[in-house]
């Protein structure tokens, strides 16, 4: 009988080809990343990648923030786009917590000399086929996707080369110098100048830039377009900007439903007000009429 170790149960692809792990980086990539940039690149060189990432580097190292710590996280990478949209399908749409039937647990114990992965999971046989194993790797993931291609909004922009640049954090601060870095446009995201930052304007930094083009952005699972990435990279304050804007209309929306409510209620007072004068304005003429009849 075939034998798993313990960290690698039964795959539907062999583990061992560069493949599949790459599918594992890229599927760990996108469960832990909250943001990042997609990028065409155009046969960019090697010393211009260095230049484009030394720049960028140095732009994020003088953003003025508390949390520095965001830098280093920071990854400008190339990817394979093939594998890289098999890994997006399976986060995506691979739910291993619905509709799986597994078997009851057994209290069996598993000899210590031929203990795998399958001791690990109870009932379970060492074949890829087995429906218990549904990691990101397993037969019943790629089955269960398989018939999701090109449903992801973000399918059409992984064609042709791809680069991405990854957050692991969503720091508008942040993605607004790496955009004035790798895709400047003035006003809101200008490029350094020549006297500040002479190394940002030197030929082969530039040629590399010429070669990169931003095609949209993946924001908490959310996909945008340029304009979109801009608008995110563009809240004035960062994420504490965006808190107080997300404060300042709830606080907006409280105090206009409390007026109306306030409206409505001394409406309806003056209304029942009104309406008990005239009654006690009758019932007193009533009286009136009667007490002169009465004296005639």
């Amino acid at each position: 009988m075939t034998r798993y170790p313990p960290t690698q149960p039964p795959s539907h692809r062999r583990p061992e080809f560069r493949k599949s792990q790459l599918h594992r980086q890229y599927t760990s990539l996108l469960r832990s990343t909250p943001l990042m940039l997609v990028f065409q690149h155009n046969n960019l060189k090697a010393t211009e990648w260095m230049a484009v990432r030394r720049e960028l580097a140095a732009a994020l190292q003088k953003v003025d923030d508390s949390d520095s710590s965001i830098v280093e996280g920071i990854k400008l990478q190339i990817i394979q786009t093939s594998i890289f949209s098999a890994a997006l399908r399976v986060v995506a749409y691979w739910n291993p917590t619905q509709g799986q039937d597994r078997p009851p647990e057994t209290s069996e114990a598993s000899n210590p000399a031929t203990q795998s992965s399958v001791a690990g999971i109870q009932n379970t046989t060492p074949s890829p086929s087995d429906p218990s194993f549904t990691h990101s790797l397993s037969r019943a993931a790629y089955k269960a996707v398989a018939s999701k291609r090109n449903f992801h909004p973000l399918t059409p922009l992984l064609a042709g080369p791809v680069a991405l640049l990854t957050f692991p954090t969503v720091s508008p601060l942040y993605l607004k110098t790496a955009l004035s870095i790798l895709s400047p446009r003035a006003p809101a995201f200008a490029a350094p100048t020549r006297r500040a930052n002479p190394g940002y304007h030197d030929p082969t930094t530039q040629a590399g830039l010429q070669k990169l083009l931003l095609l949209g952005a993946r924001v908490e699972g959310k996909v945008f377009d340029m304009e979109g990435a801009r608008w995110v990279g563009g809240i004035n304050g960062g994420m504490e900007g965006l808190r107080g804007q997300l404060v300042g209309m709830l606080q907006g929306f409280g105090a206009g439903l409390t007026g109306a409510l306030e409206g409505a209620s001394k409406s309806l007072y003056f209304t029942v007000e009104g309406r008990r004068m005239m009654l006690e304005g009758e019932e007193n003429r009533g009286r009136g009429t009667g007490e002169e009849s009465n004296t005639s």
